[in-house]
């Protein structure tokens, strides 16, 4: 069985994280290449390094659609692929058309809640016209896959409603990492950090955890906040920095390799997101085995439960993740036990290894019952 691994770019971000750990697992018969379009090459290196053929079609600007098809076209003609996977709206749009013109079957991925209300609202104007006309283009051709993967089950059945994707013809798979061998401990400290990391963007929730922690440093000065990450909400972050007079309690330190064990040297981790995949920064934070608040979106409660592993807190709601925050502080011994069960929970369910099986084994069944011949 041959593949083709199809996405935008090679950003630092969940999707291209999860498929760089998948890979290197899948069985040795199956041959695979990794396509990918625009010029974002910031996991080049440990593509390469993990062994995984890249091949960059090299498309201009943010979109070149049109290029795009003819390139991957060709592509697909050449190395003959059994079957296509694609991951992100451009790629999903591209391949869409590559897969009706050359007849490789597809596999579409829905990696995100793309369409749900709260990104909706954040978007004006011509932005959102531009929104609601992907979103078009995406529901018109969402037919076209003959089968989805669907990084959790609230996302499978919420692109019934919003592209129309029966959910019978989608497989969930969740996100999975490599299980640590370093286990997270309670260091010895005067001072209590929070750390969260992601794109710097509205809908991650980082300006309610700023607000939040505002509160908290307030009782509790020998507090602090780390956010790890980069994105087009940074100067809305850092001037609330400065508003707040936290500058010396709160760090926006940017993009870092290696961002996952930082968190062994914090108390706490805190994923305040308005909507998510199934995300991998989660998974990353309870195998490590941290103290975790996170906002009770659908997709979080999919690998957390409330009281048992983690707290959470109604998403957007700054008030009430102060007072996580505070119990965070207030109740150190009882958040460790916290911690201790989510890592029990994740690497339990979460495994590379296992997901990776998973995934291989839905990318075998759409290859027996669509290109087999």
């Amino acid at each position: 069985m041959k593949v083709f691994f199809i996405q935008d770019t090679l950003i630092n971000a969940g999707t291209e994280k999860s498929l760089l750990q998948i890979l290197p697992l899948v069985s040795p018969e199956i041959e695979f290449k990794v396509v990918y379009f625009y010029p974002r090459h910031d996991l080049k290196d440990a593509y390469e390094r993990a062994g995984i053929p890249l091949v960059f079609l090299d498309l201009e600007g943010k979109y070149d659609f049109w290029k795009g098809i003819k390139k991957l076209r060709e592509l697909i003609q050449k190395g003959k692929p059994d079957i296509l996977v694609s991951s992100l709206l451009r790629s999903n749009l591209i391949t869409r058309m590559a897969s009706l013109l050359t007849g490789v079957p597809l596999v579409g991925t829905f990696v995100n809640d793309s369409y749900n209300n709260y990104r909706l609202e954040i978007k004006k104007g011509i932005q959102r016209q531009k929104f609601k006309f992907f979103w078009g283009l995406d529901r018109i051709t969402a037919a076209i896959p003959k089968l989805y993967i669907s990084n959790s089950s609230f996302i499978a059945k919420s692109h019934i409603k919003t592209l129309g994707v029966p959910l019978e013809k989608t497989k969930v798979v969740y996100r999975g990492r490599n299980i640590p061998s370093q286990i997270w401990k309670k260091r010895v400290s005067d001072t209590f950090e929070f750390i969260s990391y992601g794109r710097l963007l509205q809908i991650k929730g980082f300006q309610e955890l700023i607000q939040a922690f505002a509160k908290v440093h307030s009782v509790y000065p020998n507090s602090r906040l780390m956010i790890y990450g980069e994105g087009i909400h940074r100067p809305v972050l850092e001037k609330l920095v400065k508003e707040l007079d936290l500058s010396h309690s709160v760090s926006l330190p940017g993009v870092i390799s290696n961002v996952t064990e930082i968190i062994y040297k914090a108390d706490c981790f805190v994923f305040p997101s308005w909507y998510e995949g199934f995300s991998g920064a989660l998974v990353e934070a309870m195998m490590a085995g941290i103290p975790i608040i996170a906002s009770d979106i659908p997709m979080n409660l999919e690998a957390l439960t409330p009281d048992v592993n983690a707290i959470t807190f109604p998403v957007r709601d700054v008030n009430a993740l102060t007072r996580k925050m505070e119990y965070a502080v207030t109740h150190q011994q009882e958040m460790a036990e916290l911690g201790r069960k989510a890592r029990e929970e994740a690497c339990g369910r979460f495994d590379i290894q296992l997901i990776a099986k998973q995934y291989e084994s839905v990318l075998r069944e759409a290859y027996q019952k669509y290109a087999a011949t």
